[in-house]
């Protein structure tokens, strides 16, 4: 458990970048709006729902 406000700022802080630069971005219009499914044989694809681009 965190002894200070101070560490949980810091963890919170490091939790944050980890999930900003674990982000997707669409390969062919570059946009963040993407959104995870589950593919027909258990698999993950991706669709970017700003513009339809679908990948795996």
């Amino acid at each position: 458990m965190p002894a200070s406000i101070q560490e949980v700022d810091h963890l919170l802080g490091a939790a944050f970048t980890r999930d900003m630069s674990t982000r997707l971005s669409c390969p062919s219009c570059g946009s963040a709006h993407v959104a995870q499914m589950l593919g027909d044989n258990g698999g993950i694809s991706y669709v970017c729902t700003a513009c339809g681009h679908s990948w795996s």
